[in-house]
């Protein structure tokens, strides 16, 4: 493998972005440059995307949903938001297995742990970080051959989140993508111009009951928005490491769905 063909890039934070930082003290994430998982298609790319990981970070199976999407012929980048405010991989991991123990008294005694590796996610100073960094994916595959501006958004939980917030601050993106994301402000929603195709679990009662609210913001903004609901499904549907989570029926048919979304939205 040539150094041109290396999965791992590095990309930088733009320059105003570092300067709002520092006058926030700790608050502030000082990281200039962030790396990224980039997945090739073996011909010519139908388009790009950004995957977005869940909150446990840019673990093993966000790059393999990135190597999925690019064996169907997109170029794909998937950004680690997270190793900036001292989330690894392996800290990622080893908090999924808290929350994800079968054990409810490792769940329970692991909160505190939650808590605080996760804390710096609810600062404003992270959000605008992360959009930055976010934006700077965007440029990467804005500039690739064969890419002509056809690029779109996808993202679970935490990632479904940002791809909301990307469509939202980032005109470029011509399609969006959430997996269980929680939206952004009503306001913000106006400055949504492309196709937004989500998902939801029945089960996963936050977000199902803000859903109407959502929907007719979407609806009043002019946003093409189509929610989809799966039964007998919750929250992290579609990560099959999950043994408490994963729902096969619902992955298969979302992922169908998402493709076929993204064949014709990609080129609106």
């Amino acid at each position: 493998m040539t150094l041109a063909e290396s999965p791992i890039i590095i990309l930088p934070i733009p320059a105003a972005t570092i300067a709002a930082q520092a006058p926030v003290g700790d608050r502030g994430v000082r990281a200039t440059e962030f790396s990224a998982y980039v997945a090739r298609p073996e011909g010519p790319p139908r388009g790009a995307l950004v995957v977005i990981h869940e909150i446990w970070g840019l673990v093993e199976h966000i790059t393999g949903i990135a190597d999925r999407f690019a064996a169907e012929g997109y170029l794909v980048i998937a950004p680690d938001l997270l190793s900036s405010i001292g989330i690894s991989e392996q800290v990622g991991l080893e908090a999924y297995a808290i929350m994800n123990s079968p054990d409810e008294s490792v769940r329970s005694n692991g909160q505190p742990l939650l808590r605080a590796a996760f804390a710096s996610l609810n600062v404003p100073e992270f959000g605008a970080w992360a959009l930055a960094a976010l934006g700077s994916s965007v440029d990467y595959l804005a500039e690739q051959p064969g890419i002509d501006g056809r690029i779109a958004v996808t993202g679970f939980c935490f990632g479904g989140g940002y791809s909301f917030a990307l469509a939202a601050a980032d005109p470029r993106i011509r399609a969006a993508v959430p997996f269980y994301g929680v939206p952004p402000e009503t306001a913000t929603i106006s400055t949504i111009s492309c196709a937004v195709l989500a998902f939801y679990g029945e089960t996963d009662t936050k977000l199902i009951d803000s859903l109407p609210e959502v929907t007719a913001a979407m609806q009043a903004a002019g946003v093409d928005f189509t929610a989809k609901i799966y039964e007998n499904a919750g929250h992290a549907f579609f990560n099959d490491t999950s043994a408490l989570m994963y729902r096969a029926d619902a992955a298969v048919d979302s992922w169908q769905r998402t493709l076929a979304f993204l064949e014709t939205a990609i080129e609106a």
